[in-house]
């Protein structure tokens, strides 16, 4: 069975997830992660990430774990790259950048054939990659509303839109440049 261990910290504490190959999901044949707990299999509470951000899914071709981008507007990060319209390869050592949520791509193991007998294979770490995410001085994270459309701060996500009053729980985060609005 292949799979890939996430780490990350959420409320001061460590948390942990491994996903399988053929893992029972709310999408078959993918994991979502995001903070919409309707729709994604890992939840994350932090505000900056989306409620659907991206899906991690095994391609048996690559024999390899990866990273498909599900937002536009709040793109991920992966070892300090852009993750766009090009699904990403996960290693060990991978890290992701969700919004401001960082997690950590602790463990990849995949099982192989030899000689007839099914190994696991625990993958190294690829060379350490450190890095700052990119972000634009004195910008911020917003939450969009689905209503209308208006963007509103973070900390705003137990009221509601400033605006309307719809609720932001599932609001698509979104990155607020000065001036943008």
């Amino acid at each position: 069975m292949h799979e890939l261990t996430l780490e990350w910290r959420e409320a001061g504490r460590i948390k942990r997830e491994t996903i399988l190959d053929q893992q029972p999901s709310k999408n078959p044949g993918t994991v979502r992660l995001g903070r919409d707990p309707a729709r994604c299999d890992i939840v994350l509470i932090d505000p900056t990430v989306s409620g659907l951000h991206v899906e991690i899914f095994f391609n048996a071709q690559q024999h390899s774990f990866i990273l498909r981008n599900l937002r536009s507007t709040n793109p991920p990060l992966v070892d300090g790259q852009v993750v766009g319209q090009v699904d990403v390869r996960l290693n060990t050592g991978s890290i992701i950048y969700l919004g401001q949520q960082i997690l950590h791509v602790t463990a990849v193991s995949l099982a192989v054939m030899n000689g007839g007998i099914a190994q696991t294979i625990l993958l190294p770490p690829q060379a350490p990659v450190r890095f700052n995410p990119p972000q634009p001085a004195s910008a911020s994270y917003g939450l969009q509303c689905p209503r209308c459309n208006r963007v509103s701060p973070y900390n705003r996500i137990d009221l509601g839109c400033q605006w309307c009053g719809t609720s932001l729980a599932a609001a698509p985060s979104v990155l607020m440049v000065p001036n943008a609005n």
